[in-house]
């Protein structure tokens, strides 16, 4: 392989169906786990489902589940309870998916690396047509701050304003092949020297709800809500949430740098299918089994060398075959290549169905196994495990044999709606000499964070979990990531331990509850939890994979078509100025403050922003019939002053600073609508 061209994957973060995690993401696909969820008449009841939708013989109570989809660590990414509660569940996933993946790269997230860009894409979902289409909520906050809250264009440049990147910012929309485009885009971005880090991937909830769909006949979508991708038996697909993001970087710079490098991306190609398909939405025979050999020939081999592809394998008869046909030409006869497709484990995930198949392959070949395609009893002919094809579906789980130069390499396919195709060559991460961590056991500081208790209990229960395991990092690995690759969040504990039997031991404790024995830490444990910033003895060690911070915030919810508000359009202002206390209601509510906060704070130390001032004042300008001076928003040293300065000033805005920046608004939102 050509190393100046290899990109390094070193870290990634997984939450799909069945798995919150890639330590649970792998178990879930060792097993051969069908994580696609049926709903019974209660649950979709409580997801608001109509009793005559669901009895009605074609509806199909089943998806790819993704639990706890509406919780956010909102204070964390610097979102106030009203944003957070506008933003859509996409935007909020992909910030804490991105966190993750920071951190399984051994990247302190509060300060990733600035040189980073950023690729990502999102699908369609119902809380963001529900969210524009909601009139009062519009008149409350304006048309454009919906959008850059809920629309699927800003995935990226949020991910790099929360986490202050200033690499490329790009959205990318290829439909069912987005997050592997993503990929592919980003290695490009590394290579030509447009950023040092790339975050890359994708995310899908059309709806966090707990709901089904109709069955058509012909239609893309399975009759019995199970996906069997070339399966003999396969005869549609089902759709699923998730959300799945790797951070990459250049293979000698990640070396460089001691990076924990877990697969590497040798070559990538992108082509369309162009009018050489059965239909728009079908693939393409030709366009598909090109881009596999442009792939495999960019990274200087042949198709023939893979010993596995991970398809995209939507489960339909009509697209399983034409991708196993493209994938047969690629690999040519003779040859033998396992294959399989991740979608019969979550179903289809859409913009995050190609990036779940990349975690896939990454995780088989950090574990040297190949793992089934959940739900597959008897494969299609042209992937028979015995058959006469170069092609044979992985039905079991089995040990990945090392090729006779040592190196497994498998690639993996994602094909859009509208024919683009992407195909990735991953290999495994070969051993790097690095210099070696001290093994003589000692006393190692582990310092453990979490935005919450009951959060920390649980990152603690996870890290010890982790060091239970055959072949866990030594302490003193653990002890030099923690300190130089996580956050210093609010919740705090400390762990001593030389061993990682000891570290097991205090970590339950802090799992418990419990306040572990800290002999000769006392001073440095008081001020660690009390929230000062600790600096802790020196320690030689190497950033390792370790289980991530636990994200779990409260519920925000999401919109759905019936929740749409409507409101007049003749709406005739009230008479007279406001009162300071109706300002400051309407302040209060915008910026969703209760009784007893803080009210000394300006307002954009308070969670506003410069959209929510221009809302604001639009606002208050509709329901009294004034002219607000944005002057005030940002003069005013206290909410308290905004509402008396409103309140009092019975002034038009002299220098038309109001006029100017709602056109320009107004501009802004037809331009991009």
């Amino acid at each position: 392989m050509n190393v100046t061209t290899d990109v390094a994957i070193v870290g990634m973060s997984a939450r799909f169906p069945g798995a919150s995690d890639v330590g649970e993401y792998w178990t879930s696909l060792r097993t051969g786990r069908c994580s696609i969820r049926r709903f019974d008449a209660e649950t979709l009841a409580a997801s608001g489902v109509p009793v005559e939708e669901r009895q009605r013989p074609d509806y199909v109570p089943a998806k790819g589940f993704l639990d706890d989809a509406d919780r956010f660590e909102a204070g964390l990414f610097g979102f106030s309870t009203p944003e957070a509660t506008v933003a859509d569940p996409q935007h909020r996933l992909l910030l804490e998916s991105a966190w993750a993946a920071f951190e399984d790269a051994g990247y302190d997230p509060s300060r990733a690396p600035a040189a980073t860009g950023v690729f990502v894409g999102g699908g369609q979902s119902e809380h963001m047509i529900a969210t524009l289409a909601d009139a009062a909520l519009r008149a409350q906050l304006g048309d454009l701050q919906l959008r850059i809250l809920t629309d699927r264009e800003f995935l990226a440049p949020w991910l790099s304003y929360r986490f202050g990147l200033t690499g490329p910012s790009v959205t990318v929309q290829t439909a069912c092949s987005t997050s592997l485009t993503a990929v592919h885009l980003a290695a490009r971005a590394l290579l030509v020297g447009e950023c040092d880090v790339a975050l890359a991937g994708g995310v899908s909830v059309d709806t966090p709800a707990a709901v089904g769909y109709r069955y058509q006949e012909g239609g893309i979508f399975a009759a019995d809500g199970r996906c069997r991708p070339f399966a003999e038996a396969a005869a549609g697909t089902v759709s699923g949430c998730g959300a799945g993001l790797v951070v990459l970087r250049r293979w000698e710079d990640a070396v460089a740098d001691g990076d924990p490098i877990r697969a590497v991306i040798h070559a990538s190609a992108m082509t369309n299918d162009g009018a050489l398909r059965a239909a728009f939405s079908a693939p393409g025979v030709d366009g598909h089994s090109r881009a596999i050999t442009e792939a495999w020939a960019a990274a200087g081999t042949v198709p023939a060398r893979a010993q596995y592809l991970e398809l995209h394998g939507t489960g339909t008869a009509l697209g399983d075959q034409i991708e196993a046909e493209a994938a047969g030409n690629a690999i040519g006869s003779g040859n033998r290549c396992a294959v399989g497709s991740v979608k019969g484990n979550v179903g289809h995930l859409d913009a995050a169905a190609g990036v779940a198949g990349l975690i896939k392959v990454i995780l088989m070949l950090e574990h040297r196994t190949l793992v089934p395609t959940a739900g597959v009893d008897r494969p299609m002919a042209a992937v028979e495990p015995n058959g006469p094809g170069p092609l044979r579906l992985v039905t079991e789980t089995e040990q990945w044999p090392a090729p006779p130069d040592g190196h497994r390499l498998g690639g993996v396919s994602g094909l859009g709606i509208g024919g683009t195709d992407v195909h990735v060559v991953v290999g495994q991460a070969d051993p790097v000499e690095a210099a070696p961590t001290a093994r003589v056991p000692r006393a190692e500081v582990l310092p453990l964070s979490a935005t919450g208790p009951a959060q920390l209990a649980a990152t603690a229960e996870r890290l010890a979990e982790a060091l239970r395991r055959p072949g866990a990092p030594c302490v003193a690995d653990v002890a030099y990531t923690l300190r130089t690759a996580r956050a210093a969040l609010p919740a705090r504990a400390v762990v001593v331990a030389s061993t990682p039997a000891e570290a097991v031991a205090a970590l339950e404790q802090v799992a418990a509850g419990r306040a572990p024995a800290l002999p000769g830490w006392a001073s440095h444990y008081a001020a660690w939890v009390s929230g000062a910033d600790v600096d802790w003895p020196a320690t030689v060690g190497r950033r390792v994979n370790l289980p991530g911070t636990l994200l779990r915030g409260e519920r925000f919810g999401w919109r759905s078509l019936g929740d749409v508000a409507t409101m007049p359009t003749d709406r005739t202002p009230e008479s007279g100025r406001p009162s300071e206390q109706v300002v400051l209601a309407m302040i209060c509510e915008v910026l969703g403050l209760a009784d007893g906060d803080d009210l000394d704070r300006s307002f954009f130390a308070a969670g506003g922003d410069s959209l929510g001032a221009v809302a604001l004042a639009g606002r208050i300008g509709d329901r009294f019939g004034l002219d607000v001076d944005l002057d005030s928003f940002f003069d005013a040293e206290s909410l308290h002053d905004l509402a008396a300065r409103v309140a009092r000033d019975d002034r038009a805005a002299s220098d038309d600073l109001v006029d100017a920046l709602l056109s320009e608004a107004e501009t802004a939102s037809r331009a991009s609508a």
